[in-house]
């Protein structure tokens, strides 16, 4: 028998004796070690409710980690384990103690996060993936009470989460999984209805206060948008009306349009100069750009400050 033969041997065995009813044995934690480094994926063990604290499961000296998918860690505790770039994907991690555990860089995408704990964890860039299971299920559940049942899971896996985050200072992480817990509980609300509505509406403007850029994209949507209509409707300089003339040549009308995107600009700030004034129909707009130029700014003051402030 070769020492091929033998290692194969050993890691069947190991696989086996894992999942098997030795489970709860003190080697457990000495045995899974063993076969993680034989480099081999780990598939679909069955570790459920197994104590596997400061379990090291670091590839040392390997630009990846180890494989650990679509493992049954329900209940485990894990508390301190070293899972440095460990590829925990599709995993269960449903009530799992991760209290003190180093999962730098590790990947859980698509596990089953809820009831988990990641109290003092290492959660530096961990690969979350874009949206936790139970969202994922949800979008796809066949009944409305089961597609509820699972945004409120949703709900409570990124509330955890952002808690975590807040208290070890990784406010960036905690604004993103903030958002995404006002994403979900938002589709828990009834279609169409005004609370939904508003709530799309503030996430679209700013994200839920953790997106200030977008208050800037929408600042400058409406400002050019108003400038256009200024630019269609007219509006008066020196006694001379502004407007687009289509017997005018492309100097002029370009001239006309700076001047309303300029009259724009100083509407929604508010400045008003004077210099311009709006004529006819421009004054309803003029009126409809201060208000929202005035509560625009006031909420980019609100979210800016949030976001700095942290």
């Amino acid at each position: 028998m070769t020492v091929s033969d033998v290692a194969e041997r050993s890691v069947e065995t190991d696989d086996a004796w894992i999942s098997g009813q030795n489970r709860d044995c003190e080697d457990l934690t000495q045995r899974l070690e063993r076969r993680a480094r034989s480099g081999r994926p780990m598939l679909g063990f069955k570790l459920n409710g197994c104590e596997l604290p400061n379990i090291s499961l670091v590839n040392h000296h390997a630009k990846q980690g180890f494989r650990l998918h679509n493992a049954d860690l329900y209940r485990a505790n894990l508390r301190g384990a070293h899972c440095f770039m460990l590829d925990l994907s599709g995993s269960s991690l449903m009530k799992a103690d991760l209290t003190g555990a180093n999962l730098h860089c590790a990947n859980l995408t698509g596990c089953n996060l809820l009831g988990t704990r990641f109290n003092h964890a290492r959660l530096e860039h961990v690969i979350w993936g874009d949206k936790v299971l139970q969202e994922q299920q949800a979008e796809v559940a066949a009944t409305e009470e089961e597609r509820q049942d699972l945004y409120q899971q949703a709900e409570e896996i990124y509330r955890h989460l952002r808690k975590v985050f807040e208290t070890e200072g990784l406010f960036q992480k905690a604004g993103y999984f903030f958002e995404r817990e006002m994403v979900v509980r938002r589709k828990q609300m009834p279609k169409w209805s005004v609370p939904r509505l508003f709530s799309k509406l503030v996430d679209l403007f700013c994200g839920y206060g953790e997106q200030p850029l977008r208050v800037i994209v929408f600042s400058n949507i409406i400002i050019l948008l108003f400038a256009m209509l200024y630019f269609i409707s007219g509006v008066s300089f020196a006694g001379e009306q502004l407007a687009y003339r289509s017997g005018s040549g492309l100097e002029q009308n370009a001239t006309a349009f700076l001047d309303s995107l300029y009259f724009s600009v100083v509407t929604f700030t508010t400045l008003g100069y004077g210099d311009i004034t709006p004529l006819g129909l421009s004054r309803l707009f003029a009126a409809c750009e201060a208000l929202m130029g005035s509560f625009t700014l006031a909420l980019f003051v609100v979210v800016f400050v949030k976001k700095m402030t942290r």
